[in-house]
């Protein structure tokens, strides 16, 4: 095979060093627009389908529209951001529900981060059937959230169910989904760390698949003990992991609501703001459907519920992207 063309010639009759430089595949005449043109059709889809509906939303949210055909839309200016935030009762619930939101973030990232990583580290070893132990945790992943709810709704029904039947038999009785709102709002903490652990676990073992074996083998050697191996080889060399799940674990819980609507519905004290947008959108009251829908009201109410995934996920890329400058730079 012949060698590639020098980069650097010399020429005699100048006496100087002459570039010589190799044509890039698009570099000249029409060809240096293709990328632009390979580029413009799934550039054409983001604006399409996410771009464009999420500007909607923000010029919706300054309206009263309803997205009933043949209702006139009026412009209300913030109207509806004050009625949400700040006017009488219906005010307070969604404040309540904003800090429900934060509770259900700080339990489930908490739990779930912490469940993950004890899973990997624990099926990162060789353990007799860690390949189906680890199918096993990540099959709810791949279950839909419709499939989810109803699975646990039938395990967790009071009368009869297997929860309620282990429950009998250290003398304990509970209305699970259908109790206090309290215990019901547990119970879907519970069911979302279920359903989301296993691909918190696959990424940590993903990381710590990609750590090298020599140097665990050197810190053994030094005489380091199991718990000196994670924590100074394990943990920092985990940090791009690390990193993803706290972010992933954090967004996908402030916007979680699905599971809230397959296990309890529209309750008083448990809804979350996602909830209260879809609930808001399609006119979801007490478990019902009414015709009054509010999608104008429901749009400042997303508004409001991406400011704070935003707020949130800044203030946890900020401080992870500290953590990752200490361990990797």
């Amino acid at each position: 095979m012949p060698a590639p063309p020098p980069l650097i010639n010399s020429s005699e009759s100048t006496g100087r060093m002459k570039i010589v430089t190799r044509d890039y595949l698009f570099a000249r005449g029409w060809k240096s627009a293709a990328p632009i043109l390979l580029l413009l059709p799934g550039f054409g889809l983001y604006l399409l389908i996410a771009v464009g509906p999420s500007l909607a939303t923000a010029v919706y949210s300054f309206t009263d529209a309803t997205g009933i055909r043949g209702i006139a839309i009026n412009w209300l200016g913030f109207e509806n951001y004050d009625e949400f935030l700040f006017r009488g009762a219906a005010s307070r619930d969604n404040i309540a529900a904003l800090r429900r939101t934060l509770i259900f973030c700080f339990f489930v990232t908490t739990i779930q981060f912490c469940l993950g990583l004890l899973l990997a580290v624990l099926l990162n070893t060789r353990l007799r059937g860690r390949t189906i132990f680890r199918t096993i945790f990540f099959m709810p992943v791949i279950l839909g959230v419709a499939i989810q709810g109803l699975i646990w709704k039938l395990f967790l029904l009071p009368g009869g169910g297997p929860v309620a039947e282990m429950f009998s038999w250290i003398g304990w009785s509970s209305e699970f989904l259908g109790g206090q709102p309290r215990q019901a709002f547990a119970w879907v903490i519970v069911v979302q760390i279920w359903a989301n652990v296993g691909i918190t676990m696959v990424i940590f073992l993903a990381g710590m698949q990609t750590i090298p074996e020599s140097l665990y083998e050197a810190a053994r050697i030094d005489g380091a003990s199991g718990w000196q191996l994670f924590r100074n080889v394990t943990w920092p060399l985990l940090t791009p992991a690390v990193n993803t799940n706290f972010l992933l674990n954090i967004v996908g819980s402030l916007q979680a609501w699905q599971l809230f609507l397959v296990l309890i519905g529209y309750r008083p004290g448990t809804q979350v703001l996602g909830y209260l947008v879809f609930a808001e959108g399609f006119g979801q009251t007490s478990g019902s459907v009414s015709s009054a829908f509010r999608q104008g009201y429901a749009a400042a109410a997303s508004i409001a519920l991406f400011m704070l995934v935003l707020i949130i996920a800044l203030a946890a890329n900020a401080f992870v992207s500290r953590r990752e400058k200490k361990y990797l730079s």
